[in-house]
């Protein structure tokens, strides 16, 4: 059954978000990594981000539910989850600069398509970008993991 345009469209939160919590640290524990206190703390955020979020933005999150949490142990513990193909890092165009951010894998692809001008990220869900990698896929004869596709415009508000 196709997704209408309110199921395939954000409205600029996540829309794999809240979609399995836990997720993350299953996986870790079917890989046998050790989950520290501080790590368990970090999955709890990046399971519970509705938004994009930063390093900065994680680590003020984490301190709020344990305040020895330090930096370091933030940018360790995201660097493990993108080796092993947890969490995605964006740049999102680099709309707010060099930062960064990072969302755990959802069931589901998507597009994210930023405005240049406000900086308001929403997330689509195509069945033709599903098309696009099949396709993909069967010329290039590669088994698709990862997408990252980004698209940059003016939404309705900010169009001249």
């Amino acid at each position: 059954m196709p997704l209408n345009r309110a199921q395939r469209v954000s409205s600029g939160e996540r829309i794999n978000a809240h979609e399995r919590p836990g997720r993350i640290q299953a996986a870790l524990s079917a890989k046998k990594i050790r989950i520290t206190r501080q790590r368990r703390v970090l999955i709890q955020v990046m399971d519970n981000a509705d938004q994009h979020l930063d390093a900065g933005a994680i680590l003020d999150r984490a301190q709020k539910i344990d305040p020895h949490i330090h930096r370091v142990t933030v940018y360790r513990t995201l660097d493990m989850l993108k080796r092993i193909g947890l969490i995605d890092e964006l740049d999102l165009l680099h709309i707010r600069g060099d930062q960064h951010y990072y969302e755990s894998h959802g069931l589901r692809d998507h597009i994210h398509v930023a405005c240049l001008r406000c900086g308001k990220v929403r997330e689509v869900e195509s069945a033709l970008f599903e098309q696009l990698k099949k396709q993909i896929e069967n010329d290039c004869q590669i088994k698709i993991t990862v997408t990252r596709t980004e698209i940059g415009g003016y939404c309705s508000d900010c169009q001249p």
